[in-house]
């Protein structure tokens, strides 16, 4: 039996926001990836583009800045997109996409954290 899957949507993963007209910016997402929905982004301070928000990077980036709320393709050239730039606003833990360097418990806390910090709770929910 074929088993079929959807993908994530913005409803898995952003399960509270006061006013999308408060929390959500159009910003631009560098080049050379498929962002998917959930995406946690941090903004490189050289350009003001975002990508996914790395640990170790020293251009910005390395801080969690926003997560994407709809997937966006972006392999060959700079794409706009939809972000939770602030809150207050509730995201599902088990729905946000982190870097490969992003990596351990410690390092998804950090992210959780900076997350936090920007009014973006991330939480254990359906």
């Amino acid at each position: 039996m074929t088993v079929l899957r959807q993908p994530t949507t913005m409803g898995d993963m952003l399960k509270y926001e006061l006013n999308p007209n408060f929390t959500r910016e159009t910003i631009t997402l560098l080049a050379g990836a498929v962002y998917p929905v959930g995406a946690v982004l941090g903004k490189i301070t050289a350009s003001g583009k975002y990508k996914l928000a790395t640990s170790g990077a020293t251009d910005g980036a390395q801080t969690a800045a926003a997560v994407l709320l709809y997937a966006v393709e972006a392999a060959e050239a700079d794409a706009t997109a939809i972000i939770l730039a602030r809150g207050p606003a509730i995201v599902s833990k088990a729905a946000l996409v982190f870097d490969a360097t992003v990596d351990d418990a410690a390092k998804t806390a950090t992210k959780h954290g900076q997350l936090t910090a920007l009014g973006i709770i991330p939480r254990d929910t359906a």
